[in-house]
């Protein structure tokens, strides 16, 4: 049982790994990294949401969020407004020159899909979803019970 642990960790360290430089790849022309990718995503669902909001949504440490979203900033894809409700909070806003990204970024995520599903049937997809969210379902209730964010 020890060496199939091994080897499911090892497995998932490697799809990390192939999907950080296949994203850097896709992502370099557009001044972005693999790193600020999963918090752009996530703004285009939850535009204007907080800092806090974001590092809670994508289960990521706030100082990760932090400079990532400067970053972002940085390149002008993101401003930071304070909150009027908490003058502490910043709400974070997509810029323009993201939104025209949108599809292109969507386009990005759907070829990586698109790779990781070759070969596999439409019921082995199904049962990979189903087990790597039961797989994500015990790491979270772990950590949670040990008031741990998960990075």
């Amino acid at each position: 049982m020890e060496h199939l642990q091994c080897a499911i960790g090892s497995r998932i360290s490697v799809l990390y790994r192939c999907g950080q430089i296949f994203l850097g790849r896709e992502l370099r022309s557009y001044s972005l990294g693999s790193g600020q990718y999963p918090f752009l995503l996530a703004l285009y669902k939850n535009d204007g949401i907080s800092q806090e909001e974001l590092s809670d949504y994508l289960k990521i440490d706030k100082a990760t969020t932090a400079k990532a979203i400067k970053k972002l900033a940085d390149e002008g894809f993101v401003t930071r407004r304070t909150d009027n409700r908490d003058k502490r909070a910043y709400k974070l806003c997509l810029t323009d020159k993201a939104l025209l990204l949108k599809p292109a970024m969507h386009a990005v995520a759907s070829s990586w899909e698109q790779l990781l599903y070759t070969g596999l049937t439409a019921q082995e997809r199904v049962q990979a979803e189903q087990l790597l969210g039961k797989m994500s379902g015990n790491t979270a209730n772990v950590l949670r019970k040990e008031e741990i964010v998960c990075e």
